[in-house]
């Protein structure tokens, strides 16, 4: 029913009430300058204190932890002098095998021309040194992983301890947890090693909880009931049954351990294609390091898939049965020739060390470069005139307001005080109109949007803030959740980092959306197109396996450094979250609910609108979820283009080796990325139920 409500509900008192408030705080930020900036004198030296720690802890306990260095690096130099020592098609033959066995001929031959791609750029040697790293890496952080992972699922107290360290391990940004890992283990290939280990355990942490968990209760009893001991019922039934789950586990760490080989490269000094691609983006070598891109990418390609494929229950049921020629004749392939090309790489030296006048990576690299720059000197004026339009009609509204961004230049017209009136008279009838209509969450949109669109969110002062996500906080999950919100937001005011928590908001918050908006119109078209979804999927394989850093690269190639840059790089690495969840929400609308609004009449837009989209919208709201995960993991990265922020923050104590400003700044953003998911989490768990989902 339409109108004004003749009693105001709980909600709509708890809205009027922070509406008083925000109108009270921004009336008095004038006179009362606390309001805007927070009093120095109440800031706590935490950084300082930490600072203190760990020199402390270095001092007292660095030798335990550079003879674990000597140890590690035993196994990575093995492994290594393995590498360059076969020939390389000796290496081909038994990596083609390994994913013809895992994928049938197509991923046989799909790793067989990637490893080729390799060969003739030129980044073979590199290559190998990475496969070294992940070799050692991988294994050590799922052995970690799963041993937490089943202390966890024994224990409650164990659980209630590794749940949050997961949770940080997850959104602490591996740069923050750098300088630490430095500092103890010292510098070299080895640090790297630790830092991609400890990025990548948690994804086999949950997973084997997760499996563990699922076991059918029937199934353990039976182990118990056939005379079992507890050890037997774990490792001879429990652990069979949770096998496929635990084996994801093992693919999402291998593509972690892999995700972080550049960041591992700026600690380590390895010679590795992590390395390569650090050293030409510096040298601004846009060519070069798009090109060693790619072998990151391919490479993260084919240990999914393989990864994948071997732990594919039905390939494996079906390949055992099969005769033994059949199952071990490509073995028996790839070890002739592994044999053939080790003996004859004594008489052919390019069978060991592939020539330099066979390889193309200069030529094509040259190519590229002088392509780029022709694209940027004939239409450097159409490349300025969006980032400029970006900047001035997006970003700066955003971050100063419109009160500080209009001005005549660009906009026209002076932010006059007929012109603010006007602004405010068309949303308060705006507003007016939504509650009269009944649409209460684009009213509290509304209303939530034009103060900080008129003040920015740099003149928001920071008590409205904090209010404004306590109570969301509050209406979604209840008491626990907000106090988590609040005390999260609280910890960085007092840590002096409010002003660039704000930064990382704003930047944040714009790439979300824009992410939301591009990603969810194509997941919208997928869902109803095959032939765009499968368009579409290697595409978003390509973006969620390209590491962060080469995502970099196209930006910098066309728009230089500045926040604009910052924006476009966070929205090429989380717009597929979007895509994949959209579609996936869409597409699993039950048939039966879709044909019953089809015989009532509805049109094609309205199933849409009024039909499936308010039904996937739980799925939809976990893929929110993972597009502000990826942007704010997006965050450190950005900083190397012009940002300021939490990730600038945590980049600069890296260069300054400042361990407590590196952490403080790193748990801000965890603790950012940590509120959204608990808000979300538990809004979407209540649509779910009231959807009866």
């Amino acid at each position: 029913m339409n109108g004004l409500p003749s009693k105001l509900d709980r909600t709509a008192v708890m809205w009027i009430g922070l509406a008083v408030f925000a109108a009270f705080c921004f009336a008095l930020r004038g006179e009362l300058r606390w309001l805007s900036d927070y009093p120095g004198t109440l800031v706590i030296p935490l950084a300082a204190w930490l600072n203190v720690v760990m020199t402390w802890f270095v001092s007292t306990f660095q030798f335990i932890f550079r003879g674990i260095s000597a140890v590690m690096d035993v196994p990575m130099a093995a492994i290594q002098a393995v590498l360059h020592w076969l020939p390389w098609p000796a290496t081909m033959a038994v990596f083609t095998a390994l994913a013809f066995r895992a994928g049938g001929w197509k991923l046989a031959l799909f790793t067989f021309l990637s490893m080729t791609y390799m060969l003739v750029t030129g980044y073979w040697f590199e290559s190998m040194n990475t496969l070294a790293l992940v070799g050692v890496s991988v294994p050590l952080s799922i052995a970690i992983g799963f041993g937490l992972g089943v202390l966890s699922f024994r224990s409650d107290t164990a659980r209630k301890i590794v749940d949050p360290m997961l949770d940080l391990m997850q959104t602490v940004p591996a740069f923050a947890y750098l300088i630490p890992i430095l500092l103890l283990f010292g510098f070299g290939p080895v640090v790297g090693l630790i830092a991609s280990a400890i990025y990548a355990a948690p994804p086999m942490v949950r997973n084997t909880i997760l499996g563990l968990e699922r076991v059918p209760p029937e199934i353990r009893e039976s182990g118990q009931m056939s005379g079992c001991t507890n050890r037997q019922t774990f490792w001879l039934v429990q652990l069979p049954t949770a096998m496929p789950q635990i084996m994801v586990g093992v693919n999402q760490s291998i593509m972690a351990a892999l995700s972080m080989v550049i960041i591992a490269a700026i600690i380590g000094g390895f010679g590795d294609i992590g390395w390569e691609v650090l050293s030409t983006m510096r040298k601004a070598q846009f060519g070069q390091s798009l090109l060693a891109g790619i072998v990151i990418a391919i490479l993260a390609m084919i240990m999914d898939r393989v990864s994948r494929g071997l732990t594919d229950l039905e390939r494996n049921l079906a390949y055992s049965q099969l005769p033994p020629k059949q199952r071990h004749g490509h073995w028996i392939v790839a070890g002739i020739v592994a044999v053939a090309a080790i003996l004859l790489a004594q008489v052919f030296p390019e069978l060991k060390v592939f020539p330099d006048e066979w390889i193309f990576h200069h030529a094509v690299s040259l190519w590229l470069n002088a392509g780029i720059d022709e694209i940027v000197r004939n239409y450097s004026a159409v490349l300025d005139g969006i980032k400029n339009s970006a900047n001035f009609f997006v970003l700066l509204p955003l971050r100063i307001g419109l009160i500080k961004a209009v001005y005549p230049k660009f906009w026209g017209f002076a932010m006059t005080p007929e012109i603010a009136a006007l602004y405010w008279g068309a949303a308060i009838l705006l507003l007016g109109y939504c509650v009269w209509k009944g649409k209460k969450s684009l009213a509290i949109v509304i209303g939530i949007a034009t103060p900080i669109l008129f003040w920015g969110l740099d003149g928001t002062p920071w008590p409205v803030f904090i209010a404004l996500v306590g109570l969301t906080a509050y209406l979604a999950g209840g008491w626990k959740v907000c106090a988590f919100a609040v005390a999260s937001l609280v910890f960085m005011l007092v840590n002096d980092l409010w002003e660039e928590t704000m930064r990382s908001v704003y930047l944040c918050g714009a790439a979300v959306f824009l992410c939301f908006l591009i990603g969810g119109s194509l997941g919208v078209w997928a869902a109803h197109n095959d032939r765009v979804s499968a368009i579409l999927r290697p595409v978003n394989d390509t973006l969620q396996t390209m590491p962060q850093f080469v995502i970099l690269i196209p930006v910098l190639m066309f728009f230089a450094v500045g926040e604009f840059s910052a924006l476009l790089a966070v929205i090429l690495y989380a717009v597929v979250p979007p895509i994949r969840y959209v579609e996936h929400g869409l597409r699993n609308v039950p048939a039966h609910v879709v044909e019953a609004a089809k015989q009532i009449g509805c049109t094609p837009r309205q199933i849409l609108f009024e039909v499936k989209l308010p039904l996937a919208l739980p799925v939809i709201m976990l893929g929110l979820n993972q597009t502000i995960m990826y942007g704010l993991a997006m965050l450190v990265i950005a900083a190397l283009v012009g940002t300021k922020g939490l990730g600038q923050a945590v980049y600069l104590a890296l260069g300054k080796a400042d361990t407590g400003m590196g952490l403080v700044a790193g748990l801000s953003i965890a603790l950012v990325a940590m509120t959204a998911d608990r808000i979300i989490q538990a809004w979407s768990n209540r649509k779910r139920k009231a959807l009866g989902l």
